[in-house]
């Protein structure tokens, strides 16, 4: 259970597998490390040396009490990268970590080959996403009562409720599929920490400075995803992207999940046709 200790004192615990150029994997909000390993590093460490690692307040990695906005985790990673000596790797992030990836971008473009965001929010648009008629809220609650949690309607639109409520469904993917999860690691990073309140700070990235991201970015969305608003606006605003909608399926936002095999070849092809 290999961990690195960053300059600034928060240990990361972190995994590498395969051999090839540098690709790094990014998790979102609530996940680990471990939401790659199912399916997707054994699609991918045939062609890539890849690293995934727990985020701060995930997995195995310290939970400090702050520090849980995109800026920060940004510099975590570059952190991570200085530590184990990878100097221009590929990032892919799903959810949380696509934003990540994005910020890394434009804080540290010298230090990233090429971006893949999957199904990310991004900070600057929470305005957005915090109307109640936001359609994503009606995917979310959907979710929960598909899964056996009722909802009761003035949590509809309460974002700490419903992630708190996510933390009961039982798991849906690999071989622990229908088995519990723990929550009580997650619920004292909602509880303890300022996480609830960080990933809404926009920081380094307002809307009007996306376009300065000059990295390659393959947008990687569902059809039908609940944050197709992002995708649009970063379509529109990114001066170096490439955008693929892949098929719609059940639950919709977690395609390295749903459909592994589709998001692994287009990260190749992110690879190929970004390097023409």
């Amino acid at each position: 259970m290999p961990k690195t200790v960053l300059r600034n004192g928060i240990r990361l615990h972190h995994l590498t597998v395969g051999d090839g150029p540098n690709l790094v994997l990014v998790h979102g909000i609530t996940g680990n490390l471990a939401v790659w390993h199912l399916q997707m590093v054994p699609l991918l460490a045939n062609r890539f040396s890849v690293l995934t690692y727990d985020l701060r307040g995930h997995g195995y990695s310290d939970m400090p009490a702050t520090g849980y906005d995109a800026d920060t985790m940004a510099d975590d990673l570059l952190q991570l990268l200085d530590a184990l000596e990878i100097e221009r790797p590929m990032i892919v992030g799903h959810s949380y970590g696509a934003d990540i990836a994005l910020y890394f971008a434009h804080l540290y473009p010298e230090r990233v080959s090429r971006v893949v965001a999957i199904e990310g929010a991004l900070p600057a648009l929470v305005g957005a996403r915090n109307r109640e008629e936001w359609e994503g809220w009606s995917y979310w609650v959907d979710m929960l009562e598909r899964s056996g949690v009722q909802v009761p309607d003035d949590k509809r639109a309460d974002v700490v409720y419903l992630l708190k409520a996510s933390l009961v469904v039982p798991k849906k993917w690999g071989p622990l599929n229908g088995m519990p999860r723990n929550p009580a690691p997650y619920l004292r990073l909602v509880d303890e920490t300022t996480i609830a309140r960080d990933y809404e700070r926009v920081g380094s990235l307002p809307l009007e400075a996306v376009s300065e991201i000059e990295t390659p970015v393959t947008l990687l969305w569902t059809v039908g995803s609940a944050f197709m608003g992002t995708h649009d606006f970063l379509a529109g605003a990114l001066p170096n992207v490439r955008s693929v909608l892949l098929p719609k399926t059940e639950w919709g936002h977690f395609g390295p999940l749903e459909q592994p095999e589709a998001v692994a070849t287009e990260i190749l092809s992110a690879v190929e046709v970004q390097s023409r």
